[in-house]
């Protein structure tokens, strides 16, 4: 049995999509329904015991200055190549905490602590069944529930892929070999989660870690986030 003892929480992007909520404020630290986004996430952690925690940054990273004062453990690691280069980016600033880890997006709700449990058997990924059509990723298993795929474009039906994950010391080490290495040879366009599910699957026997699909909430554009908390029924999407 393995246990989380620290978290990686990516929090670099500029959240276009959400645009023009996100033009002063980055999006982990948007409101919604009274709570930032990231403090749902950190809340969360905390619930678990998990207090060493360090949030990639890039756009607007001075906003998030305040989190480093009001919650012991938690540090901030630049990320330089944010505009330039895709996530796989965030991973390889902060690759030397891949150890008995927790990576999760910033721009989550997290409602269930329960889903951030930081005890696990093999890496992998928290993972939700549908049995209706989805866009998001979905990943397929075998018969002793090891991961053998992902659809990028979704599917329809099967495991949808949650942006939370844990990694053992042993995967977590491998992870950030093979992130140092597409990285340093140019393969910036990439998402992180590639590097395991497409690039270097072979050296992987991940699994998945189900939950309710109301535990957590991913708001990716403007419309969602007006449909969930009417308080930014005003904004017209930028043009």
């Amino acid at each position: 049995m393995n246990t989380v003892k620290r978290a990686i929480i990516m929090a670099a992007g500029k959240g276009e999509r959400l645009h023009p909520a996100t033009l002063s404020v980055p999006k982990p630290l948007l409101p919604v329904r009274g709570i930032r986004m990231i403090d749902s996430i950190i809340r969360a952690l905390h619930a678990n015991g998990i207090f060493e925690i360090h949030v990639v940054v890039g756009y607007r990273k001075g906003a998030f200055a305040g989190l480093v004062s009001e919650n012991p453990g938690l540090s901030l690691v630049d990320n330089p190549w944010y505009e330039t280069c895709n996530n796989v980016s965030s991973l390889y600033v902060a690759r030397h905490f891949l150890s008995d880890v927790v990576i999760l997006d910033g721009d989550q709700l997290i409602f269930d602590s329960a889903v951030l449990d930081p005890h696990f058997e093999r890496s992998g990924y928290n993972a939700v069944w549908t049995d209706v059509p989805t866009k998001e990723w979905v990943l397929s298993l075998d018969e002793n529930g090891v991961v053998v795929g992902c659809g990028r474009t979704g599917g329809p039906r099967g495991w949808r892929l949650v942006s939370i994950s844990r990694w053992s010391d042993e995967d977590g080490e491998r992870l950030r070999r093979f992130v140092e290495e597409e990285f340093e040879r140019g393969n910036r366009s990439i998402y992180w989660d590639d590097v395991a599910l497409f690039c270097r699957p072979a050296f992987f026997r991940l699994g998945i870690r189900p939950m309710p699909p109301d535990a957590t909430m991913e708001i990716d554009t403007l419309e969602e986030l007006v449909a969930f908390d009417p308080a930014y029924a005003n904004l017209e999407p930028s043009t």
